[in-house]
């Protein structure tokens, strides 16, 4: 069962590695701007913002992956449940200040893998 868990967490840290890419180099790339819905004007007036919002998800996957690595069985469980709770919140607020699609695209996976960590202690 850890496996799966492990495969879940692991899933929402190379999501987070994606967000990290997207926001720190692609912003005011023309892949960025359909990704983000934004023009040309706007990314890059807010290019400093997003590359610290890049570098904040690429916090919470180094947790993630941090938790994935952690040898004491204990530690390893705390881990994920933080980070994973850390992510859903994140999530939550991008839904309600950003855009919904962040409620499917980020909370939801973390909700499911932290229903999973729980559920298989």
């Amino acid at each position: 069962m850890e496996v799966i868990q492990n495969i879940l967490v692991g899933f929402v840290a190379f999501l987070h590695l994606g967000i990290l890419y997207m926001e720190m180099f692609l912003w005011s790339k023309p892949q960025g701007l359909k990704i983000f819905r934004i023009d040309a004007e706007f990314a890059t007036k807010s290019a400093a913002l997003a590359s610290n919002q890049g570098l904040y998800n690429g916090f919470l996957a180094a947790g993630l992956i941090w938790s994935l690595c952690a040898t004491n069985t204990e530690q390893r469980f705390q881990l994920k449940i933080f980070f994973l709770c850390c992510v859903l919140v994140a999530g939550i607020f991008g839904a309600m200040t950003a855009s919904k699609n962040i409620l499917f695209l980020q909370a939801l996976p973390a909700l499911v893998a932290l229903i999973f960590v729980f559920v298989t202690k």
